[in-house]
């Protein structure tokens, strides 16, 4: 008896040492979905956004409580970029908008505002939105796409987004496409829509839509082509540095599987998983800044946040005002990345002096996403940045050529 009780503690003290273990080493599993909530200033500086009668307009549709970071930002860069739109992007509550997962925005316009103003969209954009793909999608963005919809005006639906758009009929028998590792469920969910897959890009007449997270840029392109016309689309393919003459129509939608699961299970229980600090400055890319936060919330870190040396926000290139998700601390975090260290000051760097960072040279780098893959390449091996490409649907060859540009410092 005294053999089995010793047996009996030595087995149930070993079972808790490891679910103790195993639930601190899966926290930033479990943290994956959990979005930020804005504690910050409400006294918010709202900025005046102009509207050219001229230009064409585009919304970009976001949710409050949380929207798709590459889905949303990308297409908000991609169309300023053209010259030819306004830009807007809004929400059913002028407040601050959560990026998932490490951005807070302020909204041009909230639904009531901008149609109070009569600015009428010639295309209408839908990221991924934070309603779950499996729940019934907000009634007041769904009524607001059909209600602004003329059959003259474009839909382009991102990603996940495709589950708000085919929420409001107006896909059904007409091709969509969505996210690899979305595909199924979404599809018995709308089944009258036309899912198509293995396309970065769908089109019929004025309705468009692509596959997950990166092919934003297909989508944004593809429409800016439709729209603006060939030259004005290539002006805008080449300031991102897209590494293809033309848009990249072929895709493989690769969903997400069981082995992928278990080697990211593994990184997370067995490898370094670092807090991330990314540095926010006035001025910002807004491309190149989704792109980094989408790529590395990927990996499963055990943090990811935005910072800022001075002040409470900052504007982005494109004038959106952005708030940070965290308070800096250089000993709170393993690696802070910096998208512009030419605006980094004496003084910045005194205060950086005990972080490691990671500074990225846009004088010679190509396409940002590309970048980002690769450093991830060198930390975790060239399966799991793999996975990382499987999970941002960034299925296309790998270029040789692509160099990484980026400078570790501390």
């Amino acid at each position: 008896m005294k053999k089995f009780k010793k047996i009996f503690i030595i087995t149930i003290s070993t079972l808790l040492v490891v679910g103790t273990f195993l639930y601190y080493r899966l926290q930033p599993v479990f943290e994956l979905n959990k979005l930020p909530v804005y504690k910050g200033n409400t006294n918010f500086e709202w900025n005046k956004h102009s509207y050219d009668p001229s230009k064409k307009t585009v919304v970009i549709i976001a949710d409050n409580d949380g929207t798709e970071m590459f889905d949303c930002l990308a297409p908000f860069y991609l169309f300023n970029a053209s010259g030819m739109a306004n830009v807007y992007i809004i929400a059913e509550k002028k407040a601050p908008v959560v990026m998932a997962k490490g951005l807070f925005i302020l909204p041009s316009f909230g639904f009531s505002e901008i149609d109070s103003l009569k600015i009428k969209p010639d295309v209408i954009v839908i990221p991924n939105q934070s309603i779950a793909i499996d729940k019934p999608q907000k009634a007041s963005t769904v009524n607001w796409i059909k209600e602004h919809y003329t059959g003259k005006n474009i839909i382009l639906s991102v990603c996940d987004g495709s589950a708000t758009a085919a929420a409001t009929g107006l896909y059904d028998s007409k091709p969509i496409t969505t996210h690899a590792s979305d595909f199924n469920k979404i599809r018995k969910l709308y089944p009258k829509a036309g899912w198509v897959n293995n396309v970065s890009v769908t089109q019929s007449g004025n309705l468009f839509s692509t596959a997950g997270v990166s092919n934003a840029t297909e989508g944004s392109l593809a429409v800016i082509n439709y729209l603006f016309g060939r030259e004005t689309m290539l002006k805008v393919l080449n300031d991102i540095e897209y590494p293809f003459a033309e848009i990249k129509t072929d895709h493989k939608s690769i969903p997400l599987g069981t082995d992928d699961i278990l080697t990211v299970l593994k990184k997370v229980i067995f490898k370094r998983n670092n807090k991330i600090g990314v540095l926010l400055s006035d001025s910002i890319n807004e491309f190149k800044l989704a792109g980094l936060l989408d790529t590395y919330i990927r990996t499963v870190p055990s943090g990811i946040e935005t910072l800022i040396l001075n002040g409470f926000s900052v504007t982005s290139k494109y004038g959106l005002t952005m708030y940070p998700t965290g308070i800096f601390n250089a000993q709170s975090f393993d690696e802070i990345h910096v998208l512009m260290p030419e605006l980094i000051t004496v003084d910045d760097k005194k205060l950086l002096a005990a972080s490691k960072l990671v500074t990225y040279n846009h004088k010679q780098a190509g396409y940002p996403i590309d970048n980002y893959l690769i450093r991830i390449g060198n930390q975790y091996g060239t399966q799991f940045k793999g996975i990382v490409k499987v999970m941002l649907d960034f299925n296309w060859r790998w270029l040789k050529k692509t160099k990484c540009h980026y400078t570790e410092i501390g």
